[in-house]
């Protein structure tokens, strides 16, 4: 079975890194891939664990290099991918999963055509402003910037392979784990799958050629 990437995406309070981090407590066929960005840590937040954080020189220098499989500006800040990064999770035999905005994931589908997009709904708008006025770390102007932007990325659901309300978080982790397990499933990720279906038909002609001469 092929490994492939999934991204995760929502408006900012949505839940996509608690349901990502979730889903990677649960499986060991999951890697994540550690994103880079040019914003301030968040109380608690490590580098190289939650995020790889980079002055605003050293990102654009591994943008203008091509190593970004997506970047993009978010709230004011930079967030980016590294191509490296996914490679490491792919060759180490996981599936990458990621939390990326809907900008990035657009240029990340491009560059990983077989990657899995699953946006993550909240409940309600006003669900949404509570998550965001508890980390205590917006002021009124970028808690509006914020609910601005999750307006605009709503706007973006039609694009993504699938849809999961984030209602209930261990619902909506099952959902994502499942969605996993389904894809990993699909006919062109099956390894060998046409050999083992020619194998099939073969013993199935011979079990047919023996109750034919019995009859």
């Amino acid at each position: 079975m092929s490994q492939f990437p999934v991204i995760l995406s929502a408006p900012s309070g949505g839940g996509k890194t608690t349901i990502a981090r979730r889903v990677l407590e649960r499986r060991a066929d999951v890697g994540y891939s550690v994103s880079c960005t040019t914003r301030t840590p968040r109380d608690g937040e490590v580098d190289g664990r939650d995020y790889r954080f980079m002055s605003l020189e050293a990102f654009a220098a591994a943008r203008d290099a091509g190593e970004f499989a997506e970047w993009a500006e978010v709230h004011g800040n930079f967030y980016g991918t590294m191509r490296s990064e996914i490679q490491r999770v792919l060759k180490a035999g996981q599936h990458v999963l990621m939390d990326i905005d809907v900008q990035g994931a657009r240029q990340f589908h491009v560059a990983f055509p077989d990657t899995v997009l699953i946006f993550v709904l909240p409940p309600s708008g006003e669900v949404l402003k509570a998550r965001l006025s508890a980390r205590k770390s917006e002021n009124r102007e970028r808690l509006l910037v914020r609910l601005r932007n999750a307006r605009a990325e709503l706007g973006e659901v039609g694009r993504y392979h699938y849809v999961v309300v984030n209602d209930d978080l261990e619902r909506a982790v099952d959902q994502v784990s499942a969605i996993i397990d389904a894809e990993g499933l699909r006919h062109d990720r099956v390894h060998e799958v046409e050999a083992q279906v020619e194998a099939l038909i073969a013993q199935l002609e011979e079990e047919i050629h023996v109750f034919s001469k019995g009859d």
